[in-house]
């Protein structure tokens, strides 16, 4: 059995990956209410999710009266209330478990026993998220790629309580959003980030080697293993900050050396060089709009 999902909230929704997860639900026809204690952060989100739709109506990729469906589906509040009749949601807030756990605990008091509980985190345990909740059966990972909306691939992830229910339901939301889910063990990294962070972090020990250019780095794996993205493009986009975020959670669980934060990505964050959102990463930079807007 499965529960109808007609009401979606995002938590963490000002983020670039909380507001690409809320276009992914309005884009496929669910109402879409989006959360951040912030309203210029909200502001700023709703600016750039409106210029997204714009171009991808410029580009003939989506009708303009689709364009104004997909809007007028989404609403914005700094009132955590508002998610009362939610039926799903779907946290994206900062990485860290007691924050993510604080969440949970405050939508306990807010939505109803029914609504499932999503966390897109991408490197912590969904069991200890859960554990945030007087009702941990309806937690379950949920792990969107960024950009998400673009990417099609989740991360669906149940915890050790996670309720088959409740596992199912979440999987069928993300089929009707067109989304490809994948079933993933509670285990650090899930698939992608037990692969990429690694990965990400020898492209930049290799800069910071001097072996080749950022430019020359991401053009060889591009070209070689045909990458839409280079690594170092990528973290520019997720942010040098949270590149940071996802070596500090991977690594004192994996012990593995590649997974530690390397001293140029540590330099760089200090210096406010954080990628497409401070104008300046790897790569230089004009304006903040969302990825593919």
């Amino acid at each position: 059995m499965t529960r109808t999902i007609k009401t979606v909230g995002v938590c963490g929704a000002a983020g670039t990956m909380g507001a690409g997860i809320a276009l992914v639900a309005a884009r496929a026809g669910f109402r879409t209410i989006s959360y951040d204690m912030k309203e210029d952060a909200l502001e700023r989100s709703a600016k750039q999710s409106a210029a997204f739709l714009d171009k991808s109506v410029e580009r003939g990729k989506l009708e303009a009266s689709k364009r104004d469906a997909i809007v007028g589906a989404m609403s914005r509040t700094t009132d955590i209330s508002a998610l009362e009749d939610c039926d799903l949601v779907i946290e994206a807030v900062f990485e860290d478990l007691a924050t993510k756990q604080k969440l949970l605990d405050r939508l306990d008091a807010v939505c109803s026993e029914d609504t499932i509980f999503a966390s897109n985190t991408s490197t912590l345990s969904i069991t200890e998220i859960a554990s945030g909740s007087k009702v941990p059966t309806r937690v379950v990972g949920m792990h969107f790629c960024l950009p998400a909306q673009l990417m099609k691939l989740i991360e669906m992830s149940p915890g050790i309580l996670t309720s088959e229910e409740t596992f199912e339901s979440a999987w069928a939301w993300t089929k009707a959003c067109s989304q490809i889910p994948v079933r993933t063990q509670d285990k650090p990294g899930f698939i992608l980030n037990a692969l990429l962070v690694p990965f990400n972090n020898d492209a930049i020990r290799a800069l910071e080697a001097g072996v080749a250019s950022a430019a020359d780095i991401d053009k060889a794996i591009k070209a070689g293993l045909g990458y839409k993205m280079g690594p170092l493009e990528l973290i520019d986009l997720i942010g040098l900050d949270t590149q940071v975020r996802l070596c500090e959670a991977f690594y004192p669980i994996t012990l593995d050396p590649r997974a530690a934060t390397p001293p140029l990505l540590r330099r760089m964050v200090a210096a406010g060089l954080l990628g497409r959102k401070s104008g300046k990463g790897f790569f230089d930079y004009e304006g903040n709009a969302m990825y593919g807007a």
